[in-house]
């Protein structure tokens, strides 16, 4: 009776046991399959991206001449200005890589006072973007008036709402992880938007030279 009882009382733990070794399994499977989706999905998000901008820059190199007898390149574009935006938004990759490597670290300071300072160069270049276009719609010189004109407005407005976009992620980020803290799901946000964030840089470069230095020289 007691051998019995013994063996009736100690079966259940063992089960037990390997149930939640099983679970623990599948936890495990689960998040591993978790992250390899995400990462998978993200990088398809950006190649698709960079389609998108791939596709504009070909329209825009067909269409770069075609002005119908209104303003080039030359008449429209103050380098002074596109130098500014550039220095801010290259400047701003370099604060988003600090802000990545104080959240890896713990030293979350740095992250906050890093992605703030990305946040304040993203919007003055998206400030100076948006006031650029303004003078140049006020000038007569708005997307309906050459197909020059449109594909400008196109690619350099398709950039300028993906930094938009952007800052609305930082901010949202920047949130989780003062709510959250430096939880696996929010470290991963955080690599996916600085991906992002650098992507927008690498697109930059090539939009500055193709629309801005080759526009100059014709």
């Amino acid at each position: 009776m007691t051998g019995a009882q013994f063996s009736l009382d100690a079966g259940p733990p063992r089960s037990s046991g390997r149930s939640r070794g099983a679970r623990l399994a599948v936890d495990a499977g689960d998040g591993q399959s978790r992250r390899i989706v995400v990462a998978y999905g993200f990088w398809i998000f950006l190649i698709s991206d960079v389609i998108l901008f791939a596709a504009l820059f070909a329209t825009y190199a067909v269409l770069s001449e075609s002005t119908a007898g209104g303003p080039t390149g030359r008449d429209l574009f103050d380098m002074r200005t596109v130098a500014i935006e550039t220095a801010c938004l290259l400047a701003s990759s370099t604060s988003c890589g600090i802000a990545s490597a104080g959240i890896r670290t713990g030293r979350m300071g740095l992250f906050h006072g890093a992605m703030a300072t990305t946040f304040a160069l993203g919007a003055a270049f998206v400030f100076i973007e948006v006031r650029d276009f303004a003078q140049a719609i006020g000038r007569g010189a708005g997307p309906g008036r050459s197909a020059f004109l449109s594909a400008y407005f196109a690619i350099v407005g398709c950039h300028g709402l993906h930094v938009f976009a952007g800052l609305l992620w930082l901010s949202t980020t920047m949130a989780r992880v003062y709510a959250k803290g430096r939880r696996a799901d929010i470290l991963r946000g955080v690599l996916c938007f600085g991906l992002f964030w650098h992507t927008l840089d690498i697109v930059w470069v090539a939009l500055f030279s193709l629309v801005y230095l080759v526009g100059l020289a014709r």
